[in-house]
């Protein structure tokens, strides 16, 4: 048998640390756009890493705004979240040729959000055969690049 070592999952498994109210509302706020994995701050919006990722560059945009869903977001919003998922994706194909992507929202528990209550879409790209038996049979995610790693690779890009 092999073992993968996961540790940066056991406090997400465990529940630790996890904070009171809104993540998306409390990171910006953090001071330490590094430490929060924030990528870029744009005017309505900002960029930031999954700290479960699905894959290796596994982003999202989040706006500063708490709604929870995407037609509760005004038009500026809206227009600067798809402008910066325009620019993911092309820091993406430029880092990591991947070949293709998962682009979308997951609003609302049953859909999958984790973060229900407040909007953001999810920029994970894919490459071919990806999807092997880790992720089908054993619900397990393989990552090869620590996530700091992942970080400094793209911050240089924002």
């Amino acid at each position: 048998m092999e073992i993968l070592w996961t540790p940066w999952r056991y406090s997400y498994i465990v529940g630790e640390e996890r904070p009171v109210g809104c993540i998306f509302c409390s990171l910006p706020e953090h001071g330490d756009d590094r430490e929060t994995l924030i990528l870029h701050r744009g005017s309505l919006n900002y960029v930031i890493m999954n700290l479960f990722p699905y894959s290796n560059g596994h982003l999202m945009v989040v706006p500063f705004a708490h709604e929870p869903d995407l037609k509760a977001l005004d038009d500026d919003a809206t227009a600067e979240m798809m402008k910066l998922a325009k620019t993911v994706q092309g820091v993406l194909e430029g880092e990591y040729n991947p070949d293709g992507f998962n682009i979308g929202w997951n609003m609302g528990k049953c859909a999958g959000a984790g973060v229900a209550g407040h909007v953001h879409l999810h920029i994970v790209p894919r490459w071919s055969g990806d999807a092997g038996f880790m992720t089908v049979i054993g619900e397990t995610r393989i990552v090869p690049e620590d996530l700091m790693a992942t970080y400094d690779r793209l911050k240089k890009h924002f």
